[in-house]
């Protein structure tokens, strides 16, 4: 991650603690440390560390965070968002994903992470608002609960664009209007949801 430009130290610390083999499918393990996304159950993928990482710095993440994950997957992300910040909020639209990534995080010891199964697209108001969102799955446009859902200078990274053509877009709430920076392009599984 630092030869390709990552420097945030707490995402690099959270990245050299996170054991990314514990959270691929064994036939894959082999390759949990190379950096490519892996297949993983439910047609989903756990994402290129890099993409993860460069997401994440983006974000400029404090300690004292709350984020609103979209897209668990199967919970690495989850886990060096839980290494960073203070709480993570993820939701994720596969059940069999929900449950073996809460087993996993179970079992690494991660207490500061809440997860349900749910439509990402809709947030989850309860907890609501979020210093920061991440989303794990392409939007077609940028879902307005999520958005709504954003404390006052809160930022959310998240994948816009059809199947074919994707970018990475931060989106920084500045007196209740989103202020967008387009970044690299990039390839995710596309976000499933009524809201989206």
């Amino acid at each position: 991650m630092r030869d390709r430009g990552i420097r945030h130290p707490q995402v690099l610390n959270a990245m050299e603690r996170v054991p990314r083999h514990e959270f691929v499918e064994p036939s894959y393990r082999d390759q949990a440390y190379e950096d490519h996304p892996l297949p993983i159950n439910a047609g989903q993928t756990v994402s290129q560390p890099y993409i993860v990482a460069l997401m994440l710095e983006i974000l400029q993440l404090e300690p004292s965070a709350r984020v609103l994950e979209i897209g668990t997957g199967s919970g690495y992300q989850t886990a060096i968002l839980a290494e960073i910040c203070a709480h993570v909020y993820s939701i994720e639209r596969h059940p069999q994903l929900a449950f073996e990534a809460q087993e996993i995080l179970s079992r690494l010891g991660y207490t500061n992470v809440t997860l349900r199964v749910g439509d990402g697209g809709e947030g989850w108001a309860e907890y609501a608002p979020f210093d920061a969102v991440v989303v794990s799955a392409a939007a077609k446009q940028i879902p307005a609960p999520l958005f709504d859902q954003l404390r006052e200078g809160g930022r959310m990274i998240i994948p816009v664009g059809s199947h074919e053509a994707q970018e990475l877009q931060l989106v920084r709430k500045r007196e209740g209007t989103p202020l967008i920076t387009l970044l690299d392009g990039c390839r995710f599984v596309p976000l499933i949801s009524s809201a989206a």
